[in-house]
């Protein structure tokens, strides 16, 4: 799905409100399901951490938020980014201390993220081989896992089309 995605954004064919949309009403129906409060703070920074395809820093989000709760403080941000965490909304990108929105919501899964540094988006694949590949790693080596996701800094097929071709 990210994959697809990605390349609407990338062609200008991308309704990026559908995407907001999306994950504001499978947070819903999840919190739902699952007995928990979807309050309306959360609810806003989920939205505004889903306002475009790339990674969102908590300070940002912090002055994202003030005009939604001028009274919000550090502490606001954290507690609904934990809560966003823990019901799997949300992924930190630990490289750049920052959150994007889970675009496979409701279903615990393994993460490749491919982080353009020029502009900035972040896209969310599954990778199945890969991910099969460094569990066999891990399992080899009786690590046990709590947490996994690979983080792949680079550019994206958009900005590496601008860019002359390297020489080899």
């Amino acid at each position: 799905m990210a994959a697809a995605s990605t390349s609407r954004v990338l062609s200008g064919e991308h309704d990026h409100q559908g995407c907001i949309d999306r994950a504001l009403s499978r947070a819903d129906g999840l919190c739902t399901e699952r007995g928990v409060r979807f309050t309306p703070l959360r609810r806003q920074v989920l939205k505004l951490i889903w306002g475009n395809h790339e990674a969102v820093k908590a300070y940002d989000l912090l002055e994202l938020l003030k005009p939604f709760d001028p009274s919000a403080k550090p502490a606001t941000i954290y507690r609904a980014l934990d809560f966003l965490l823990e019901q799997g909304f949300i992924h930190r990108i630990e490289s750049l201390n920052a959150f994007i929105g889970c675009s496979d919501v409701g279903r615990q899964h393994e993460l490749l993220l491919l982080i353009c540094d020029r502009c900035h988006t972040v896209e969310e694949r599954a990778a199945v081989a890969v991910m099969d590949a460094v569990a066999a790693e891990i399992a080899a080596a009786g690590f046990r896992v709590r947490y996994k996701a690979l983080e792949i800094h680079g550019l994206c097929a958009a900005c590496a089309s601008r860019e002359p071709q390297e020489r080899a």
